[in-house]
């Protein structure tokens, strides 16, 4: 559905994309996770035939983006992380202007337009002016502008940014809705929690490049396998630390009253193999569990950062 190859970017001498690549399938809901500055919205603009990279190329249902522009204009719907400026225009009149762009007009426009601000709960604002919107109301307008032409692939660059609570559960609601479309979303955001309750993949990027790609249990899978595992002894506890002395793949032992914790860097299999040795040894183990991590410690570990955004 979605290809993209060894994007580069560059802005004077700064490297914003570093030969980034990765592939979506129809019907994805794709979570672009990042720090501001590392490449989000310039790919997001060069997906949409915005921007054009400086190598690299972008496939859009076997389509080349750059060569293929016109043709791919009715299939995307873009967001961009900013609304603009539109003082003189009333809500439907700035939902038909957009429907004009795509040969949209007359009855049908208004028709489709007002069905689209149903959707979104804003019929009532169809005649207010745009700038009297809050900026919850804008962004789930601009959302719906996007959908005038009924795109298969929407591209929305931060769409809960500066949200109260309430609105970005509207918006989420909205997106939800528009999932079960079986449309291809792609989502950049910082806001972690948002992306993980409704995106199906998720990626993070960082320096210019995909550091991490996949569903959220196959990123936390591939996480955890490195946290630390805990386990509580009721009996058998220096036989136990006899035995994970022994063991190549625990690296680190430390001892909290009846709970002996590891640094242990196998995998599921490994785990069963380690707990079968020490039941087969007599050690009676009450609770054998790997720490769990979280979409945030992941971000923080991947990207170095110190802390995580959070709307």
């Amino acid at each position: 559905m979605i290809e993209v190859h060894d994007l580069y970017k560059k802005y004077g001498k700064c490297v914003v994309l570093d030969r980034l690549s990765f592939s979506l399938k129809k019907g994805e809901v794709f979570g672009f996770v990042g720090p501001n500055g590392v490449g989000k919205t310039t790919t997001m603009r060069i997906m949409s035939g915005l921007l054009k990279a400086d190598s690299g190329k972008v496939y859009i249902e076997n389509l080349d983006v750059e060569k293929d522009s016109s043709e791919l204009k009715s299939k995307i719907g873009y967001m961009p992380d900013f609304f603009g400026v539109y003082d003189n225009l009333k809500v439907i009149e700035y939902m038909e202007f957009y429907a004009s762009i795509y040969g949209i007009v007359g009855k049908d426009a208004h028709k489709l337009c007002m069905e689209l601000l149903d959707r979104i709960n804003l019929t009532e604002k169809a005649d207010s002016y745009v700038d009297e919107l809050s900026r919850g109301m804008k962004q789930k307008l601009c959302l719906a502008r996007c959908m005038v032409h009924n795109p298969d692939i929407l591209i929305l660059d931060e769409p809960f940014s500066g949200l109260d609570p309430g609105a970005r559960h509207e918006m989420r609601k909205f997106i939800n809705m528009i999932r079960e479309m079986n449309k291809t979303i792609i989502i950049s955001s910082h806001i972690l929690s948002e992306l993980s309750e409704m995106c199906t993949t998720i990626g993070i990027i960082n320096n210019g490049k995909m550091i991490v790609k996949g569903t959220e249990d196959e990123i936390m899978m591939h996480f955890n396998a490195a946290n630390p595992m805990k386990m509580r002894i009721l009996g058998g506890k220096e036989e136990a630390i006899s035995i994970l002395k022994k063991d190549d793949r625990v690296n680190s032992i430390s001892i909290e009253d009846e709970y002996i914790i590891i640094g242990f860097t196998g995998g599921v299999e490994d785990e069963a193999d380690l707990l079968k040795k020490l039941i087969d040894k007599g050690v009676i183990i009450s609770s054998f569990v790997r720490e769990k991590g979280s979409l945030e410690q992941l971000f923080l570990k991947v990207t170095g950062r110190q802390e995580v955004l959070k709307g």
